[in-house]
């Protein structure tokens, strides 16, 4: 497939229109007023329900509609698929749009199960053969200060990592009259806080570190067992928090902590990587911060610094605002919308992909297995190969 269209700008259709198609549709909508980026048009908005699709289209841009997002596949002027739905559809429409020869922005985490995820990215490495491109998003890598961060770790700022704590909490479920929703149900959701949150955690370690994972002990809680639903109390079968450690290639060692019922915590994402030259210390919930420790310098002299990232020079930053001015989280999104478009325009591959999305798979379900064994070290080949459980670790 061709990176250029023939009769003008790229088409775009995104499947979803609610939470994540809102903040999709916001970076969609004003990505170009701030950047440089290839011609796009938001083309179609699909939604089961045609009234509330319609609805939303109207408020986000989109100038048409659909209800069926197989017609949209059949289009010659559609030529990104931005997927925002559940992740229980994410394999069907995804290897779909692939096949379609539609360049594919797929919500995290990448699939409901190991086994999907796997389709998926075979599907992309197929498609990419043909020049068709794919990205898994996870917004968080287009944080400012966590893009910074990523930078002073590749410059040998922090030295040898050795030690790495991630924790994502929130307090949405922590009353336990909260209703039921699908995100609390295994067969829609996949899992609990472990996709959905504590994917972030584990893609950030990734990131961050540029290694990978190669062997896993956690542990899944579920502290309220049942929610008011539409027909009286339901079961919740997913988990409502995770814990888990990982063991790096490089040696480093990473705890990974994630909660929907952290009362108190609203959407704290926290990252801390300790090295031999120095350390970071990052929280989502001042998202243009980072902190800073250089562990080369006097004794007298160390100490956490607070860096406002807000510079022109800093990652993304001189598309917004001048100097001192702060972002948010919404314009994460929009950062990805831009790479991804520069991807597909020059027609190199975007970050994360398909395989990042996998391997981040792969350790949420050794993660799972793990758990469900109480007392187990699951190690993780390289790539594409099998775990492996070592009981009693």
């Amino acid at each position: 497939m061709s990176n250029e269209t023939d009769n003008g700008p790229l088409g775009v259709a995104m499947i979803g229109y609610a939470f994540m198609g809102k903040a999709h549709s916001n970076a969609w909508r004003n990505v170009a007023s701030f950047f440089d980026v290839p011609a796009f048009e938001q083309k179609v908005l699909v939604g089961r329900d045609a009234a509330a699709v319609s609805e939303a289209a109207a408020k986000y841009g989109w100038s048409e509609t659909a209800t069926d997002w197989r017609t949209v596949l059949d289009r010659d002027d559609i030529h990104i698929v931005d997927i925002c739905a559940p992740g229980w559809l994410h394999a069907e429409i995804a290897i779909a749009a692939l096949e379609a020869g539609k360049h594919v922005l797929l919500e995290k985490p990448l699939a409901n199960t190991l086994a999907e995820a796997e389709a998926i990215t075979a599907a992309a490495q197929a498609a990419r053969a043909k020049g068709v491109q794919s990205m898994v998003g996870f917004n968080y890598r287009r944080v400012p200060a966590l893009a910074l961060a990523k930078e002073l770790i590749t410059d040998d700022r922090v030295g040898t990592v050795r030690q790495v704590r991630a924790s994502y909490l929130q307090d949405w479920l922590a009353d336990e009259s909260a209703p039921m929703t699908w995100r609390l149900t295994k067969d829609t959701a996949g899992s609990g806080a472990l996709g959905d949150i504590a994917s972030h955690a584990i893609d950030q370690v990734l990131f961050l570190l540029g290694d990978r994972v190669t062997d896993v002990s956690g542990r899944l809680q579920t502290f309220v067992n049942q929610r008011p639903g539409a027909e009286g109390l339901e079961d919740v079968t997913v988990d409502d928090a995770a814990w888990a450690t990982l063991t790096l290639a490089s040696g480093a060692i990473a705890s990974v902590e994630a909660s929907r019922v952290a009362t108190g915590r609203k959407n704290s994402l926290k990252l801390e990587v300790y090295g031999d030259k120095g350390a970071i210390a990052f929280d989502l919930e001042n998202l243009n911060e980072l902190q800073f420790l250089d562990a080369t310098a006097p004794a007298r002299e160390q100490g956490f610094r607070r860096i406002v990232v807000s510079e022109p020079d800093h990652p993304y930053i001189e598309g917004w605002w001048p100097q001192g001015h702060i972002i948010g989280w919404e314009h994460t999104f929009t950062h990805e919308i831009r790479d991804f478009l520069l991807a597909v325009d020059s027609g190199t591959e975007p970050s994360p992909s398909f395989e990042d999305g996998l391997e981040v798979q792969r350790i949420l379900a050794a993660v799972e297995q793990s758990a469900a064994a109480k007392s187990s070290t699951i190690q993780l080949t390289p790539a594409t190969g099998t775990a492996a459980t070592t009981e009693g670790a």
